[in-house]
């Protein structure tokens, strides 16, 4: 895709560019290297209505081929795949419509797409995204995420307040809600709480650090919100600094009663797919397989897709 588009790489040997766009733990130290890899190779290769399709289509068919993924949800952010306006932003996201479409087709699985706000955004861009989800609601893009690092390690009531309008919104235009929060190293929940008070998501992306609090641990359990947990990428960003810290961590929600499931993040980022998270906790004997099995059950259905 990049040879397609004529982007000069830093190398022309296929190992040294897989290892260029993989999130190798010796090279990454925290959620911002991770991040970097993303936006510095991954968006820009991808930032081209062939590309995005390709991507979708691909993306769909390694975790059906690989396995035998049935519902798959892929969230992105359009507009960092449109080279800061210089492509139409429609025609990125029709793109990735075709290629979902295609892939559903070929291998018969279900699947939605998720727009992704960013942190790092202001108001008028983010609010463009929502407008975007909401237009193409009934072509399969069925929620919005919100994503980046959260500013200063702790995300404040007040700075996540901001996005409490848009996440109605969003609600009540029939999208499902999630936000990436609790991924970072040094914090104990402070985020997943000022999340859960402001904008009430249904689900969670990570929120591995509020098992460091007692609070935010019961917040998740009274307010149902469901965890996306996600082992791999969170070893690699260090947000869990080794597997037997899941044991701790993973140990606690269930003690609590807060709801989790199984997930990949980024499954090339991360050279994983669903069979190996959920292998990666029961053969380590973190999670019984009764237990990884509830975890299967749930994120089906926790699915934003059963919605549309």
């Amino acid at each position: 895709m990049a040879h397609q588009q004529g982007f000069k790489l830093p190398t022309r040997n296929y190992w040294e560019f897989v290892d260029l766009i993989t999130a190798n733990p010796s090279k990454v130290k925290s959620l911002d290297d991770y991040l970097k890899i993303l936006h510095t190779w991954t968006e820009r290769i991808q930032s081209s209505p062939l590309a995005v399709e390709r991507s979708v289509y691909e993306i769909i068919g390694k975790e059906y081929r690989g396995s035998r993924v049935e519902k798959i949800e892929l969230r992105f952010n359009p507009m960092k795949r449109n080279l800061k306006g210089e492509r139409d932003l429609d025609h990125i996201i029709h793109a990735a419509l075709r290629g979902m479409d295609r892939a559903t087709l070929e291998y018969g699985v279900e699947a939605g797409l998720m727009f992704c706000l960013a942190r790092e955004f202001d108001a008028e861009l983010n609010e463009i995204i929502l407008e975007k989800a909401i237009k193409y609601a009934h072509r399969g893009v069925v929620a919005i995420d919100l994503a980046g690092t959260e500013k200063n390690n702790i995300e404040l009531t007040e700075e996540v307040g901001k996005y409490a309008k848009i996440f109605q919104r969003a609600r009540d235009a029939g999208l499902g809600t999630t936000v990436h929060t609790g991924e970072t190293a040094n914090t104990a929940g402070e985020g997943v709480m000022a999340v859960i008070k402001e904008l009430k998501p249904e689900r969670i992306g990570h929120g591995v650090r509020a098992a460091y609090n007692a609070e935010a641990t019961k917040m998740l359990a009274d307010t149902g919100t469901i965890l996306e947990i996600c082992p791999t990428s969170n070893l690699n960003t260090r947000a869990v600094l080794h597997l037997e810290e899941y044991r701790y961590i993973l140990g606690t929600f269930q003690e609590a009663g807060v709801l989790f499931t199984i997930n990949t993040d980024g499954t090339y980022l991360c050279e994983t797919n669903i069979h190996r998270e959920h292998r990666l906790l029961t053969e380590s004997g973190i999670l019984s397989n009764e237990t990884a099995e509830r975890c299967r059950l749930l994120a089906f259905e926790a699915s934003f897709i059963q919605a549309r």
